[in-house]
């Protein structure tokens, strides 16, 4: 297939998935559109199962295998979805918790990175490097799908802009730290004993996440000069499109954090634009574009989550070690918040459930998925994979259904500053 017909296929099944839980399951959009091709593949997969001769189920997998799931996230949609999710935070608010922030997005995905990589060692017997990649795999949380369903519990503004700070950096974060320990795990053939060097990981360390960092600011800051001299909406949204386009792509060109990039040059745009680089006007269309964007490629995205069910190869000791490593990857996340938390406690006051909101709330998404179905080909691939998506999945349908209600009920009070 083209990818013109893969596009308009996907675009087609996100609209009619969408309006079967819209009529029938009356679920929150994405996690609806996720369900409903979940479980459209598994009666695939059965039907396939019963009437073997017709090969439904390879012709399915041939289709998500064009696809390149991977590719499509990692490449193309993660840089809008990053960039959309940015350009809607206020940095005046990210600034009042920059220090929450910036813990639970380097401290916080350093140790979730550890205790998972450490558990799943132990639990499987998988060499250290390749267990610590599959920590930094279920790492990264996804803020378009918690912000989805926190809206409806009217939570502070503040726990918002954690949630939403905490998880826009963390993908960058995370995203990068895979990168090098991918380099030292399988830098000897895919054998997992790696081989990298620890001053080489950290050189690439520093040159992608300081060098995305630079560039989203200069792209940005480009960007935003010359939408300083135009006033015509449509153009504005164009060049906004495609700051976020070709600055991803250039970050990729350029060996340098590509989230990190979208992020930052999404942040800038998102706070200088409405202080003289946008009319009053074009924010309306900038806001309403990039709603669009956003609640499309995220429809599109849940629904290819439903569908790589087809690629994972389930066994007895696949879904028991998935379940282990469920628990595992929520014990990794309340040690990943209650840390930073706890070390600023002494300084401020946080509202009751904060851990208990961030921890549950953190929902695993797309990126989890691309990652894994990334690694290079060997004997621990597919385990990864499986344990990987059986989080995403619980992540999303049970604490994305369920995180809404435990907000309402425990997120309720406004967080109060104490005097320094």
């Amino acid at each position: 297939m083209t990818l013109l017909q893969i596009t308009s296929l996907l675009i087609v099944l996100a609209g009619a998935f969408g309006a079967v839980n819209y009529l029938y399951l009356r679920l929150p959009a994405a996690i609806g559109i996720m369900v409903v091709a979940l479980v459209a593949s598994l009666v695939v997969m059965g039907l396939d199962a019963v009437l073997p001769r017709f090969g439904i189920d390879d012709q399915l997998r041939l289709l998500i295998t064009e696809i390149d799931f991977s590719e499509a996230l990692l490449e193309g949609m993660l840089g809008l979805l990053l960039f959309a999710g940015a350009l809607h935070v206020k940095v005046e608010d990210l600034r009042a918790e920059w220090k929450v922030v910036a813990l639970m997005a380097t401290l916080g995905v350093g140790l979730s990175t550890v205790i998972i990589g450490v558990g799943f060692s132990w639990l499987t017997g998988m060499p250290l490097l390749v267990a610590l990649v599959f920590g930094v795999i279920v790492t990264p949380t996804d803020p378009v799908a918690v912000l989805g369903v926190l809206r409806a519990a009217n939570l502070p503004k503040s726990l918002e802009t954690k949630i939403a700070g905490e998880s826009l950096f963390n993908d960058g974060v995370g995203y990068v730290v895979f990168l090098v320990l991918v380099g030292l795990a399988f830098s000897h053939g895919g054998d997992g004993h790696g081989g990298g060097g620890l001053a080489d990981a950290a050189t690439l360390f520093v040159q992608e996440a300081l060098g995305g960092a630079a560039l989203g600011a200069v792209a940005g800051w480009l960007t935003f000069r010359v939408m300083r001299r135009i006033d015509d909406p449509s153009l504005e949204v164009l060049l906004t499109l495609g700051l976020a386009f070709g600055g991803y792509e250039l970050a990729i060109a350029l060996h340098v954090s590509a989230p990190i990039m979208a992020v930052v040059a999404g942040l800038l745009i998102g706070h200088t634009g409405p202080k003289g680089g946008m009319s009053a006007e074009t924010r309306a269309h900038v806001d309403s574009f990039w709603t669009l964007v956003d609640e499309i490629l995220n429809a599109v995205l849940f629904l290819l989550i439903g569908f790589e069910v087809v690629a994972v190869a389930f066994s007895g000791d696949v879904l028991l070690t998935g379940a282990a490593a469920i628990a595992l990857a929520l014990l990794a996340r309340l040690v990943a918040v209650a840390v930073p938390i706890l070390a600023l406690r002494p300084f401020r006051r946080f509202s009751p459930g904060v851990v208990q909101i961030m921890t549950w709330g953190g929902l695993k998404g797309g990126i989890s998925v691309a990652l894994a179905l990334s690694l290079p080909d060997s004997d621990w691939k597919p385990l990864i994979l499986g344990a990987t998506y059986m989080i995403v999945v619980f992540s999303i349908i049970v604490q994305g259904l369920t995180v809404a209600r435990l907000a309402t009920r425990v997120g309720r009070e406004p967080e109060l500053e104490l005097e320094p």
